[in-house]
């Protein structure tokens, strides 16, 4: 029997027989061959979306290719509502009162772009003036304010998940939400939890906080907390699977096809690998989710409806919105049915100003009933629901002026819509400083992300043992005094010159300060006026010959380099790098470096400052490499941090959020980057399941150098004396799905035509996206609508479901472990005691050896015993069931439970 909602709206097709063209498809500045690729109102998703290798459907555009054929997506229909939980229903309640009153044209501007620099921020929206609801400044990103002068520029992700310290990601997140709010943003674009760092050459692996979804997932979480804090909405993104750079988006290479690549996954990966830091950044409330460029299954990340539908907000039970990464849209219908709520940054395409998918498009579809206008109500009412959530509706923290700062240009005052080129001028940098003191937090998580991996003695170096010794300080990435403020040498940190503080592309931000390591380490050497020691800087590292003559005659060396990576829309000339990095070693010459230094200097310390794993084997057996130093990417306060963990002022506590492996191959088949296409629709499959990082090293007994979780200490500490209590009895199934709270409802009836045309006498702004028609005819043209696949069959609710997150009782504490960590040594300092599960044996299904479910950082003076009690959840019991399509516990057999200072150490084990 045919569905009602089908018969009805094939009725009226029948009797309209109409499709949405494009509003203004002819301004399209795009070759032919590429524009069916964009005019998704005309042509319209059709795969059907399986996270299993499924029956084989044959993608529209694909042609013969049997990978393609095998990872398709299902189709997950209708867009679960906004509004189902308490904890946002009074949010809910005056969204409804203020989307009620909008007119459909307002309704299409919230959730619209107006294009690339139309606006002070890298994305906006247009406001509803009627109702009071202002235009939102979208800003970068995961590291600080992008294109933002005064403000403080932060250690990356990566440096923070390095810390395993919970309290710092929170601080982070809440001084960052702060200036972004003392700016004027509503909406930060970060933090990334996305890409998980799947493949470690990847070129955003740094915007995240390591490469284990449990770390990814707390750390996250806390960020989002803090961002929130402050009031101003954080994004979680990119969701999902967007593993490397390279081919994500189309004709962003020299041999890019006309299609992304597609991230193959199975079910069962996906939940317990890639989903589960967003099923923790949700549950920790965020607002907004970005949906990345690559497709998932050979359907475009955003206008997949499995994964925005289906996983994000059923399963997972998300409130706020899910706006599209910058020229990530593909199609209009169907990522507007799918899920999509917000197009950004308005325009398709970077050279079709004032082209929108949304916009007047999205009017006419409503108009129309192509779009559902309870769809377009929904997709309001998520936004403006967030603002009230983050309480953006009070003046005392969001006044009504413009933000103060513009992403366009440093002048004063200038065009206030750039992307026009003409009208109206004003003030658009007014200079604020941002930063208070947030330096404080900058510095202590750039001390605590600093990871020592080898110390022979050297290390710590006490201050006035040095009188009339000679010191060499060798390598570029030490820096200058001429860097000492002012390294931003290409636009969006888009190369590698100079001592490394992040890495580039629209994850980076512009430095008020910078703090090179050898300005600091000269001046922590020179205690006092008689202690200055005789110093050599040579910072060219084709310099070799003469850095071996210089090295010979040192006491003491300091040799320093780093390796780079960022985003894909940027190649850096200096290392011939396309946004993930071509290999794991040193850059620009940096092994030479070394190797040039500790064969000619006995006591020799090496610095790495790095995006992520960096392969050491080429020198870090040789005996004049006493100590190595990982410093990640420190942001401002990068010499200042350093030049503590180096004189002893610090301890250093960092621990490896990543494995260091003695060869890329260690990592895995799964780890290596596609750098050329293997198909008209590159196919990546991610045949290695969960095996990635230290989980692929440890089941296939491969002995890496060092090992996740590692990082050595100038004291030492012993974990001992474990106890387990057992605070609920092993369930196979979390508790059945609760109901949720009915979403708000909005009495809304189409306008009459004439409401949703431009009004008489409309003075334009060139370039800018609006709502409105030219003409009644744009509503209707003579082609009939093709709907996506599955979009007349209704999905069953996710059992899994039930809350932001998940199921509630997934949360559950079956089980608590407390251990005891002592400080056995000379010098105060913290360890970080990390928990880790086995699972015992099920018939038929494959488990890791062994995944992090726990780790807690605690500070300890000499000689001192503290109690370490981890908390252990249903979730962390539990595997992915793809029967069952929910989280199953093992209740046979017994789990096993290590604690220990990385993967590789386990000092104590108990099983229940």
């Amino acid at each position: 029997m045919m569905d009602t909602k089908q018969s009805e709206r094939e009725k009226l097709l029948d009797e309209k027989h109409v499709e949405i063209v494009p509003h203004g498809a002819r301004r399209s500045k795009r070759p032919s061959s590429h524009r069916n690729a964009f005019l998704g109102f005309a042509v319209l998703a059709t795969a059907v979306l399986y996270f299993t290798s499924g029956p084989c459907r044959h993608h529209p555009h694909h042609g013969p290719n049997d990978e393609a054929a095998q990872w398709q997506s299902e189709g997950w229909f209708p867009s679960p509502r906004g509004g189902t939980v308490k904890s946002w229903e009074e949010s809910y309640r005056k969204a409804a009162e203020m989307v009620g009153k909008m007119t459909l044209t307002e309704k299409v501007n919230v959730t619209t772009g107006t294009g690339w620099s139309q606006g002070l921020c890298v994305g906006n929206t247009a406001p509803a003036v009627h109702v009071g609801f202002p235009s939102l400044c979208l800003q970068d990103g995961p590291l600080g304010l992008r294109f933002v002068d005064h403000a403080t520029a932060w250690p990356a992700a990566l440096t923070v998940g390095a810390t395993f310290n919970r309290e710092l990601a929170f601080r982070r997140g809440a001084g960052h939400g702060e200036e972004a709010r003392k700016k004027g943003v509503h909406v930060l674009l970060g933090p990334s939890m996305g890409p998980l760092g799947r493949m470690p050459g990847g070129g955003r692996n740094w915007e995240g906080f390591g490469t284990d979804p449990y770390l990814q997932g707390v750390q996250a979480a806390q960020t989002i907390q803090g961002i929130q804090s402050s009031g101003v909405i954080a994004t979680a993104k990119h969701f999902i699977l967007n593993e490397q750079e390279h081919f994500r988006q189309i004709l962003e290479w020299e041999e890019s096809p006309e299609h992304a690549i597609s991230s193959n996954v199975d079910d069962r990966t996906m939940h317990e690998l890639y989903l589960w830091p967003f099923a923790d950044s949700i549950r920790a409330g965020v607002a907004s989710v970005m949906c990345s460029y690559n497709q998932v299954n050979n359907t475009y990340a955003c206008g997949n409806s499995k994964t925005m539908n289906g996983l994000l907000k059923d399963e997972l039970g998300f409130q706020g919105f899910v706006q599209s990464d910058w020229y990530a849209l593909r199609d209009g219908v169907s990522s507007i049915l799918g899920g999509l709520d917000v197009v950004m940054p308005g325009n398709i395409v970077h050279d079709d100003a004032g082209y929108s998918l949304f916009g007047a498009n999205l009017t006419a579809a409503v108009m129309n009933s192509t779009i559902p206008l309870e769809r377009l109500d929904d997709m309001a009412l998520r936004v403006v629901a967030a603002w009230y959530q983050l309480s953006q509706d009070d003046k005392s923290k969001f006044p009504e002026e413009k933000p103060n700062f513009s992403s366009w240009t440093d002048e004063k005052e200038d065009f206030i819509y750039r992307g026009a080129g003409e009208g109206e001028r004003g003030v658009v940098n007014q200079y604020v400083d941002v930063q208070s003191d947030h330096w404080k937090t900058a510095r202590q998580i750039a001390v605590e992300g600093t990871v020592l991996v080898k110390n022979s003695g050297i290390l710590p170096l006490r201050r006035g043992a040095f009188k009339g010794k000679n010191i060499g300080i060798y390598g570029e990435d030490a820096g200058s005094e001429d860097q000492e403020g002012f390294p931003n040498f290409c636009k969006d940190r888009g190369c590698n010159k100079g001592s490394l503080g992040s890495g580039w592309g629209s994850g980076a931000v512009e430095y008020a300060v910078f703090h090179s390591p050898l300005t600091e380490l000269k001046r922590s050497f020179n205690s006092s006026a008689d202690d200055i020691p005789n110093f050599t800087a040579i910072t060219d590292n084709d310099q070799t010959s003469h850095i071996a003559r210089s090295a010979s005659s040192q006491d003491l060396c300091f040799a320093f380099i780093n390796s780079d990576a960022g985003e894909g829309y940027i190649t850096d000339p200096l290392i011939g790098v396309a946004g993930d990095r071509n290999d794991l070693y040193a850059q620009r010459g940096g092994d030479s470096v070394v190797k040039t230094v500790a064969r000619n200097c006995e006591n020799t310390i090496v610095v790495v400052h790095a995006v992520g794993p960096v392969i050491l084997e080429k020198w870090i057996d040789i005996p004049g490499v006493k100590a190595v130093v990982l410093a990640h990417l420190p942001g401002q306060e990068s010499g200042k941090a350093l030049a503590e963990i180096i004189f002893g002022d610090a301890n250093p506590s960092g621990k490896l959020p990543y494995t260091i492996g003695k060869s890329l191959k260690d990592y895995g088949p799964g780890a290596q980057i596609m750098y050329h296409p293997n198909a008209e629709v590159p196919q990546q499959t991610f045949k290695e399941g969960f095996e990635v990082d230290y989980r692929y090293f440890d089941k296939h007994d491969i002995t890496p150098r060092y090992p996740f979780g590692h990082g050595l200490s100038y004291t030492s500490f012993t974990i001992s004396s474990p106890k387990l209590v057992e605070h609920m009895s092993k369930a196979t199934f979390p508790s059945p799905r609760p109901d949720m709270i009915a979403p708000p409802t909005i009495q809304s009836t189409l306008p009459p035509v004439s409401e949703v045309l431009f009004p008489r006498n409309f003075k334009k702004i060139l370039h800018y996206i609006y709502p409105y028609l030219s003409s009644v005819s744009e509503i209707f043209s003579q082609h009939p609508v093709s709907y996506p696949k599955d979009y007349f069959t209704t999905r069953p609710l996710s059992p899994a479901g039930g809350g932001e997150g998940g199921n509630p009782s997934l949360w559950d504490v079956i089980a608590s472990l407390s251990v005891a960590v002592k400080n056995t040594g000379d010098a105060s300092g913290a360890e970080v005691a990390q928990l880790y599960i086995g699972f015992p044996e099920v018939e038929g299904v494959e488990f890791p050896v062994r995944v992090l479910r726990g780790f807690e950082k605690v500070h300890l003076g000499k000689g001192e015993e503290t109690k370490v009690t981890f908390e252990v959840r249903r979730r962390d019991l539990s595997y992915w069931d793809v029967n069952a399509q929910n989280w199953r516990m093992p209740t046979d057999g017994r789990f096993t439970l290590w604690v220990g200072n990385s993967s590789r150490d386990r000092q104590v084990e108990v099983e229940f």
